[in-house]
């Protein structure tokens, strides 16, 4: 058996020759002709081997067979590490060279069921590169089709293999490429593309997952697990804004993005200052960049969309909603054109390399989690205490810093979730997720009527119709100031549930 530690990397088709022309590229010689993989993945009916995540693939390589097995994998960042075992092929599977009991006798057992699931059909060009004395490590250029039955989708990759050196040293050469290049760092392998193009099941946007932290984990530990989470949910949602129109691909990315900076803020004190320094801002500016759009998108579906819903009123708005839909097509023209740059998969790569490269403090080395989480929630409700009490009458502002605490809670109290009875928070987070978007609605009216005033200029019929907008949602909006510091009032100041 050997490990395999690799970092997978997507670019689009058309960047192949500028990444080849790069010098650390152009220089590296070839490790392997260049050669057409024809791969077959194989699982039961039952898909046996999928659940318990193993892939076993043959693939042909010119006149040669081979049989390849891949255990279960860690992979963040782009970056995975799993069990491998290969050997020749000839007609029927041979599991007998595999060293991990459990594995073998899995698949031994499934052997007469297996059928043949998908392909994988690619040319692969691999070269070495050697950055510096004691470092190697191979680079493949994949380019080529996924099929199952009559669907296929594109593959187009470049995976970096480490044959001597660190992990880290993989983060330094894809960073040095990603600065010029469209990189995106990919934790999906192309089994589970083939597994869902086989199930026909369309790439969705990926939400916030359930916390993955232990009570025996230290801060530390913690924080670099939330994190990488962050981190796969904002690559996810980046790859797919690339592909679709949908704006809950740009929606769930900066959900990702305010999720991680939170987290960075709530664990600062288990975390080197210049990393909390740098990575609050690199994380605001990356979330900063998808803001118009997605500012557009609520300002069209919480505001426009419900009166165009109320056949006696819709005509009233139909200019105007064509006016927003214009500026929120050129706000996500705007985001393409960002993602499609360098700058995300660098700054993506960046912190992977961060968060792998992570050293405990005193703090860290001293502190339980529990002790730590009780802490920090203390702090983040007493804050939303204190925007409560400057929350009174219309101030828009005061609203809004009120509704940023309690969202900053409720992301600390989903981090650590896993430390407490779940009975006891979820009624407890349910109520501040409905103070949060109600609290959002306000700040939508107001920033959605601004935003239209100007939008709408001196052209009489377009002002009539903002007024219109913010005559429609008034009682609704007056209704929400009216109520929302009394149902807030309770779960602030009642009993915790932590």
């Amino acid at each position: 058996m050997k490990a395999e530690i690799e970092l997978k990397l997507t670019l689009p088709r058309r960047s192949l020759p500028a990444l080849r022309r790069h010098p650390l590229v152009a220089s590296a010689p070839r490790a392997a002709p260049t050669a057409t993989l024809l791969n077959t993945y194989f699982d039961t009916p039952t898909l046996l081997l999928s659940k318990h995540r193993i892939a076993l693939r043959t693939r042909k390589q010119g006149r040669r067979w081979l049989q390849t097995v891949k255990a279960d994998a860690s992979s963040s960042g782009g970056l995975s590490a799993r069990p491998e075992w290969e050997g020749p092929y000839s007609e029927a599977f041979d599991f007998s060279s595999i060293d991990a009991a459990e594995t073998r006798k899995l698949l031994e057992g499934a052997a007469a069921e297996l059928i043949p699931l998908f392909t994988t059909d690619f040319r692969r060009e691999t070269r070495r590169l050697t950055p510096s004395p004691g470092i190697s490590m191979l680079m493949m250029i994949d380019q080529g089709k996924i099929a199952a039955g009559d669907r296929e989708t594109p593959l187009c990759e470049v995976e970096l293999e480490l044959e001597s050196g660190r992990p880290e040293d993989l983060y330094r050469l894809a960073i040095a490429l990603a600065d010029e290049l469209p990189l995106l760092p990919n934790d999906s392998s192309k089994a589970q593309r083939g597994l869902e193009l086989f199930h026909n099941r369309p790439a969705l946007p990926m939400r916030a997952q359930p916390s993955p932290v232990r009570d025996t984990d230290s801060p530390l530990e913690a924080f670099r697990k939330v994190a990488l989470d962050g981190l796969r949910q904002w690559q996810a949602n980046a790859l797919g804004a690339q592909q679709s129109d949908d704006p809950e691909w740009v929606h769930q990315m900066r959900v990702a993005l305010r999720r991680t900076r939170s987290a960075v803020k709530l664990f600062a004190h288990a975390l080197p200052q210049e990393f909390v320094t740098h990575w609050r801002g690199e994380l605001r500016d990356a979330a900063s960049m998808l803001g118009e759009a997605r500012d557009i998108d609520v300002l069209h579906a919480e505001l426009i969309q419900p009166i165009l819903d109320d056949p006696a009123s819709a005509n009233r708005v139909e200019a105007l909603s064509a006016l927003v839909g214009g500026h929120r097509e050129a706000a996500r023209e705007h985001v393409r054109d960002w993602l499609s740059s360098h700058h995300q998969g660098a700054r993506m790569l960046r912190f992977a390399a961060g968060l792998e490269a992570l050293q405990g403090n005193p703090l860290d080395a001293s502190a339980k989690l529990q002790t730590f989480a009780a802490l920090r929630l203390k702090h983040l409700r007493k804050r939303c205490r204190d925007r409560w009490a400057d929350a009174s009458g219309d101030n828009i502002e005061a609203h809004h810093l009120l509704r940023i605490a309690l969202k900053s809670l409720r992301y600390g109290i989903e981090f650590f979730e896993p430390l407490y009875p779940p009975k006891r928070l979820k009624a407890y987070r349910r109520r501040l997720s409905a103070a949060q978007k109600r609290l959002g609605y306000l700040n939508d009216v107001a920033v959605g009527r601004t935003r239209l005033a100007q939008w709408a200029k001196d052209d009489a019929p377009l002002r009539e119709a903002v007024a219109f907008v913010t005559g429609w949602h008034a009682p609704l909006a007056k209704a929400v100031r009216d109520s929302i510091l009394d149902d807030t009032r309770e779960f602030l100041w009642g009993r915790k549930p932590w």
